[in-house]
């Protein structure tokens, strides 16, 4: 029986600004082809005519060698840098801004403002808020600071690599949360109770659980051949855990097959947030 040959596909991210709209609204749509490969690119910062032709001297040399058409996801809001894009790329073209912004122009009977930065540029308030989540985050940042966490919004809690910090951080960037973090240690299993300050804010506390034997594949990389990266260690520390946060009755989520993303769009269900109110 013949092997099955794995298609490769080139995918660009291009924008007049950082490009993480691209990249998100990109991502979502090529995660639904699980049998395809994408390598990617993003080219950010794409506002001026020459840097137009500079990001397809980049895409000429990334697939010049291909039989197949690489895909470009567009957030470029000049018309005329974007038709170089379009026109002289030989791509599967999708301007990301058209494909929802000429439906509305139509049936709302206005032009839209085609404005550069416009969603930065809309809610300075919000993206302030973020910074200081994230500064927020790392202060609070792996049970560094103890007191004061009646200021963060959430607190996760979970054994060591689980997780924790990436989640506060995406939080914070993306929803100006202030979400602290602590490590459940060895000396909370040993009293077989979580401390009292955590405890005692347990209505914003939410925990993280993972399958010990991708904690301990994770731990290895950090420090490898050691007690602390065991696969029985790994099973103590979860398990305990786990018995730790159903005796508090604390809500957690396994990341073992979650990505961030899906995890703090749960907390975020379960703490009742509104996403527009940054």
């Amino acid at each position: 029986m013949l092997e099955k040959k794995i298609q490769k596909r080139k995918a660009f991210f291009i924008s007049d600004k950082t490009g993480i709209t691209a990249e998100m609204l990109g991502h979502s749509i090529l995660s639904q082809f699980d049998e395809i490969i994408f390598i990617e690119k993003t080219i950010p910062f794409i506002d001026n005519e020459q840097k137009a032709f500079n990001a397809l001297d980049t895409i000429y040399e990334m697939t010049r060698d291909d039989t197949d058409k690489p895909i470009i996801f567009s957030t470029l809001v000049d018309k005329n840098i974007s038709k170089i894009i379009q026109n002289k790329s030989n791509a599967i073209f999708l301007d990301c801004f058209q494909i929802f912004i000429a439906p509305l122009e139509k049936e709302l009977g206005v032009s839209s403002s085609h404005s550069i930065g416009k969603v930065r540029s809309v809610n300075n308030t919000g993206y302030f808020k973020r910074i200081e989540a994230v500064n927020f985050a790392l202060q609070y940042d792996d049970g560094q600071v103890s007191r004061d966490l009646s200021k963060a919004d959430i607190i996760l809690i979970g054994v060591s690599r689980c997780g924790k910090t990436p989640t506060c951080l995406f939080l914070a960037m993306q929803y100006g949360i202030k979400a602290a973090n602590y490590p459940i240690i060895p000396e909370d299993f040993l009293n077989d109770r979580l401390p009292e300050f955590i405890l005692k804010i347990k209505n914003k506390v939410f925990g993280l659980s993972i399958d010990p034997q991708q904690l301990s594949q994770i731990r290895e990389k950090r420090r490898p051949n050691s007690e602390y990266a065991s696969y029985s260690n790994c099973i103590f520390e979860t398990q305990s855990a786990n018995k730790l946060m159903n005796k508090e009755k604390i809500t957690f989520f396994d990341m073992t097959n979650q990505s961030i993303e899906e995890i703090s769009s749960q907390i975020l269900q379960n703490i009742n947030w509104n996403r527009n109110q940054i």
